[in-house]
């Protein structure tokens, strides 16, 4: 290879070498500062490309989406001094560079762990001032509202983020007082069972004793209806036997004799011992009976 091949090369290569170190680019997910010698001279890079001094400045990047920082579960006191476990969450993004930059050396994780603290501090705050049922349903959105503004001024200022959301995940009682809980209300609701159950219970002889006394107020009724039209059907049979009897009393009296000697001689072998001019003979004697 000649001199002057050697020479074009070595400047192609040293033009490759200043053009990589003195091009980048920033992309649309991404946030970055320029820095010469460790200081910001250009808080906030576009996206696109960008030229710096080779070994004289420097660029940060950062990702500028939405990024989450979920805190550890942390025992917090309520305003009646009762322990609850808080899971969180947080949404934040980078809004300061140049900021975010000075309090965080560029590190996620550490400005995670800076929210972290921000927001359990928050949270403890806002729990200590409410009660259970506060923190649990009755306020808990407005709760969520106020950290997540109180939180998004202080993150903005110390730590050059914006806080979009914080939410709190699950809310647990700790296990040495979820048992006592669990006992007091398994004991309430056997308690309320039992109360059911006696309620119900009186109630049931209520119904049984109103329908013992409806069945026999119905069966009295329908006695003494029957009774009654019992006795008026005995009433107008016997009327009319005595309307019929009346037109013939001997006829009468004769179907009475042979209604007697069938009933007095139902089985073989029957004995009365009468007179011969016994009465009960009258028309066994005489055909046509006494005139």
């Amino acid at each position: 290879m000649s001199g002057r091949n050697l020479t074009l090369t070595l400047a192609a290569v040293v033009a490759l070498f200043i053009a990589s170190n003195s091009l980048f680019i920033i992309k649309e997910t991404e946030r970055g500062v320029l820095l010469r010698f460790g200081e910001v001279v250009t808080p906030s890079l576009e996206p696109g490309l960008h030229v710096k001094i080779p070994f004289v400045n420097n660029v940060r990047k950062f990702d500028g989406r939405v990024l989450t920082v979920d805190s550890q579960p942390e025992r917090f006191f309520t305003q009646e001094q009762k322990a609850l476990i808080v899971d969180s969450y947080a949404k934040f993004r980078v809004d300061d560079t140049a900021k975010f930059y000075t309090a965080t050396n560029g590190e996620e994780s550490r400005a995670a762990g800076l929210l972290a603290q921000r927001i359990n501090d928050g949270l403890r705050n806002e729990v200590a001032a409410r009660t259970i049922q506060e923190v649990v349903s009755g306020e808990r959105d407005e709760l969520m509202e106020i950290i997540t503004r109180d939180l998004d001024k202080v993150a903005r200022t110390e730590l050059g983020v914006e806080i979009i959301d914080v939410r709190v995940k699950q809310i647990d009682l700790p296990p040495d007082v979820s048992e006592s809980v669990y006992r007091r209300m398994n004991a309430e609701r056997e308690k309320e069972a039992r109360e059911h159950r006696a309620q119900g219970k009186e109630l049931a002889e209520g119904i049984r004793a109103a329908a013992d006394r409806e069945v026999t107020v119905i069966e009295a009724n329908a006695f003494r209806d029957a009774e009654l039209i019992r006795g008026e059907g005995d009433a107008r049979a016997t009327a009319i036997y005595a309307d019929a009897f009346g037109q013939d009393p001997e006829f009468y009296s004769f179907t009475r004799s042979l209604r007697a000697y069938g009933e007095a001689f139902q089985t073989q072998g029957d004995i009365m011992l009468l007179k011969p001019d016994s009465e009960f003979f009258r028309y066994l004697k005489d055909a046509g009976g006494p005139n």
